[in-house]
């Protein structure tokens, strides 16, 4: 675990002065989807910050919750509305976790999972025109779909399943992470190569896949 750090008043307001946060569209969202499109489960979508030091407790008070959407319709609403990955700063993460599970490796239901990572280029987490009307990052988006679609079934062992998906904004590079609840069955996956297909034109560094070993991860 990192030592503490003394987080300023600025740091720990990060989030709460974010664009997502300030937009009417996110607070609006109701749950009117109950004769729409239901995904197999719901999900919830997460945002932070990375901040050098956080103790395990001060990272969860900075995490925020977005929202929870269970339709097609739920997703999509809400997509639409919070800022692209291309539009915020390096150092920000979205999460999208199964139900209402937080992006937290100590918690129960992630400490015998992992992730697989994925660094790309900036060029390719956004569609080459931001002009038009589907400039909307390419690799998250794609991978969003994938993930609520259940898409990695059958990249998985049956006994496994794709918990949560991450992207994380750094100032050269992004970092896509698959997160997946059991670990031991990492080896019977096929999950690297299912990205690959669902995404041919991307330029990815070489992949590799982390165990969680109980320990909140670093970029």
């Amino acid at each position: 675990m990192a030592s503490p750090v003394d987080v300023s008043s600025n740091e720990s307001d990060f989030l709460q002065s974010s664009p997502i946060y300030q937009c009417p569209a996110i607070d609006t969202l109701k749950e009117e989807d109950s004769s729409e499109t239901p995904l197999q489960t719901p999900w919830t979508l997460w945002l932070d910050k990375t901040i050098r030091g956080l103790t395990a407790s001060e990272y969860e008070s900075s995490l925020k919750k977005i929202y929870t959407f269970s339709t097609i319709e739920g997703f999509w609403a809400v997509f639409n509305n919070i800022p692209d990955v291309r539009e915020i700063q390096s150092g920000y993460s979205y999460h999208m976790m199964r139900e209402e599970r937080r992006p937290i490796w100590e918690e129960s239901y992630n400490k015998k999972g992992g992730t697989w990572r994925f660094r790309c280029n900036k060029s390719d987490t956004k569609y080459p025109n931001p002009d038009t009307s589907f400039a909307k990052s390419k690799v998250w988006k794609e991978l969003l779909l994938a993930a609520i679609g259940e898409q990695f079934l059958e990249s998985l062992d049956p006994h496994d399943e794709v918990c949560g998906l991450t992207v994380s904004v750094r100032d050269k590079f992004d970092v896509v992470r698959l997160w997946n609840m059991n670990a031991q069955l990492e080896k019977k996956a096929t999950v690297v190569n299912k990205v690959f297909k669902l995404l041919p034109d991307v330029e990815f560094a070489e992949p590799f896949y982390k165990y969680c070993l109980c320990e909140r991860e670093c970029d």
